[in-house]
């Protein structure tokens, strides 16, 4: 394998000495030392949330307090990382949620598997599950990246039910009219 010599043009006294080049990398370094600050002081700042940006599984209540959710299960049935553990329990006497049939008596969310998908919101029948626009989930361990059922309630809090289909049903159930 025969070798080529490339002829180069010899370089010029400014060439030789790196001024030229010194010269723009301080004008881009003096450019950026008199530009305005864009670093967010974080967790003080914030960068604004686009819509329809899905975060943080989480639980909500109704207006009144109560729980939403009534362990159907069909939230952990659809979740493909199968991050979402629900364990169905008896709803207790005198919660004035007699009504419903059962209430999870664990539900806990692995936020090392999820995968924000937001499935779980659209398959909910009863709306007990909403992506929140929280997107800063942080841990030591792997056992405090589960959220569970207290945790999920607190971050979720309470929303406006559109439908006030709890309370229709328990007015239904009082006056005998449930079919």
């Amino acid at each position: 394998m025969a070798v080529i010599p490339v002829d180069r043009k010899p370089l010029t006294l400014a060439e030789r000495t790196y001024l030229p080049q010194v010269w723009r990398g301080l004008k881009i370094t003096l450019k950026h030392f008199f530009a305005k600050n864009i670093t967010m002081e974080y967790p003080e700042q914030r960068p604004p949330i686009p819509p329809g940006y899905r975060g943080v599984p989480t639980l909500v209540k109704d207006p009144n307090g109560r729980e939403k959710c009534v362990s159907c299960q069909l939230c952990e049935f659809v979740c493909p990382p199968k991050a979402i553990r629900i364990t169905p329990g008896e709803v207790p006497e005198g919660s004035g949620r007699e009504h419903v049939e059962k209430a999870p008596q664990a539900f806990d969310i692995d936020m090392l598997r999820c995968i924000y998908c937001g499935l779980c919101q659209e398959v909910c029948p009863e709306e007990a599950i909403f992506l929140q626009n929280q997107y800063t989930m942080t841990g030591y361990t792997r056992a405090e990246m589960v959220n569970h059922k207290d945790r999920l309630y607190e971050i979720g809090g309470t929303l406006p039910d559109e439908h006030f289909k709890w309370d229709k049903k328990k007015a239904a159930a009082e006056h005998g009219n449930v079919h």
